[in-house]
């Protein structure tokens, strides 16, 4: 009745709180479908995309460090508005639903609470569009430095296919970074 796992030909009794983890070199396993079906498998692998998007951002900071801090003050800017939107929301809801309904027209906080929710949502309106204004241009001349993360992106994926030529050609991302910030040094 004891429930055992077979480690290594040894016997060791289960324990409802155990959990393996196993970890492969092979860029992309193949398990036999009853063994995928009871794992959880997770690719940690890079895409070329992200690794370019993250090569760009790591070349601009380098050439012109006030467009990439710029850029990143404009993303943190456009999550607080979204926060204050939510947050504005959720306020005016719940006002209205405290709200007694045969004498919600009459109830001067809530009509206040109204109108000071609509300027200020007109507020944020207004500083998010200049806002994707300002990310336009902002991404117009981070352009310029595109085709060094293309190409940057590009020979990342080719280095890591070397170890299919000789195992000793092992290279791991942070690696590769540290080399392409030297470069563009």
């Amino acid at each position: 009745s004891n429930l055992v796992i077979k480690l290594g030909g040894t016997d060791i009794n289960y324990v409802a709180t155990f959990k393996l983890f196993l970890q492969s070199k092979l860029s992309n396993p193949h398990f036999r479908p009853e063994i995928a079906a009871q794992c959880t498998i997770i690719n940690f692998i890079v895409t070329p995309d992200g690794l370019e998007e993250q090569i760009l951002a790591l070349v601009v900071n380098v050439e012109q460090p006030d467009l990439e801090r710029r850029k990143q003050d404009l993303v943190r800017q456009q999550n607080e508005f979204k926060v204050s939107l939510a947050h504005l929301e959720d306020d005016l809801l719940a006002q209205l639903s405290a709200a007694d309904s045969e004498t919600i027209l009459d109830n001067l906080e809530l009509i206040v609470g109204l109108e000071r929710t609509k300027l200020t949502v007109s507020e944020i309106e207004q500083q998010v569009k200049l806002a994707v204004a300002t990310e336009a241009e902002i991404n117009a001349s981070r352009e310029a430095y595109r085709p060094v993360a293309q190409e940057g992106s590009m020979l990342f994926f080719v280095i890591i296919e070397l170890c299919l030529i000789e195992h000793m050609y092992q290279y791991s991302l942070d690696a590769f970074v540290s080399f392409l910030l030297k470069a563009v040094n």
